[in-house]
């Protein structure tokens, strides 16, 4: 289960200078408008601190961390929805991600041109807000189209997803995101369905001057960015997409001392992949042992057996019970040995609810 989350912004506000440091792929990144044609799409592993402290514990034959797909598209204009641009074909490479991210630009430079003549965040991102909605719109018209007879007939589920497509429609219409809105199990199902871009989660990123990396509330223009991020109910986090491409190029010891020069804690990137593992409502559990420590990735909720799934899906097909201890007991014991002596490993059932944290052993017969 790798999250994937579609990368979206106006031309020339560092997307793909992000993007090339998420993944050091070193994509065009170029100081006029539609440098990315077609998207770019690549692989960032997931930090997280307590692989590696079980990996040094069982000092296993390999290690594999969790992963964040980023999909990277071209620049969006005023009009992209209707064809301005280069047009809206590259929506639709983002329709099957799981979270859209907004890069904002809020740094000043006066050698890399604005598309829209100057700096103001709240604008771009209302731009960019507006295209996804017209973009949705326009499919939810075309949905309608379709339908609208069937549901006049009462053929099959018709008249229900009729009804459903105006509330939506209704909802656009007002300027409003499709998150905007609940829904029961059923409309849910349909919604699916759409990959309508304005329902999926959504972060503002705000790629702040250098300056700012540290204080960036000192910024007057991230602080109104996030002004219209708790207005529109949105997550908000500030990044140097310029620093953070100069730190993916060094290596481990370099990377330290120029973040202690900074004043800073950990990458901005660390920050972005963590923050879009929570927008999602992802968590972590850990398989451990000689061959292989392992991160896998999980939605909060999921039961025992679904966890055991997406391992294989023999694992949740003949799933009996899951040998389970928190990392932090297993850490406090130092092995698990300790911990079950410590009474601390538990034997869970079909209907425990993994925890963020977890380390499990998955017990089955197929």
């Amino acid at each position: 289960m790798a999250l994937t989350a579609g990368i979206v912004g106006l031309p020339n506000v560092g997307k793909s200078t992000l993007f090339n440091a998420i993944t050091k792929a070193g994509v065009l990144a170029a100081n006029y408008p539609f440098a990315t044609i077609e998207p770019n799409v690549g692989i960032v592993e997931v930090p997280d601190e307590r692989l590696t402290v079980l990996t040094k514990m069982y000092n296993p034959k390999k290690s594999t961390q969790a992963v964040c797909e980023f999909t990277d598209i071209a620049g969006l204009v005023k009009g992209a929805s209707k064809g301005e641009g280069l047009g809206n074909q590259f929506l639709g490479n983002i329709r099957n991600c799981d979270a859209i991210i907004e890069v904002v630009r809020c740094f000043e430079d006066g050698n890399i041109t604005h598309v829209e003549g100057k700096i103001d965040p709240v604008r771009d991102a209302e731009i960019i807000n507006l295209e996804l909605i017209l973009a949705d719109l326009e499919s939810i018209d075309k949905r309608i189209v379709k339908i609208e007879k069937k549901a006049q007939s009462k053929v099959d589920d018709a008249p229900f997803e009729f009804e459903l497509l105006k509330k939506l429609k209704q909802t656009l219409e007002k300027e409003l995101p499709i998150r905007s809105l609940t829904f029961s199990e059923a409309e849910s199902v349909y919604l699916k369905n759409y990959g309508l871009l304005t329902s999926k989660p959504f972060m503002l990123v705000a790629n702040v001057a250098e300056k700012y990396v540290v204080n960036y509330e000192e910024d007057i223009n991230y602080q109104k960015l996030k002004a219209y991020a708790t207005k529109t109910n949105s997550k908000i986090i500030a990044i140097s997409a310029q620093i953070e491409a100069e730190l993916a190029v060094l290596d481990d010891e370099d990377k330290e001392m120029f973040l202690t020069d900074l004043g800073v804690k950990e990458p901005g990137l660390n920050r972005l992949v963590k923050a879009t593992y929570d927008l999602l409502g992802y968590a972590t559990y850990f398989t451990t042992g000689p061959d292989e420590c392992r991160a896998w990735t999980f939605k909060k909720g999921m039961l025992a057996p679904e966890c055991a799934g997406i391992i294989h899906t023999d694992f949740q097909k003949g799933f009996i019970k899951a040998e389970t201890v928190a990392y932090t007991d297993l850490v406090k014991c130092g092995s698990m040995l300790k911990a079950k002596e410590a009474g601390l490993v538990r034997q869970e059932g079909k209907d425990y609810v993994v925890k963020d944290g977890d380390i499990m052993l998955f017990k089955f017969n197929v």
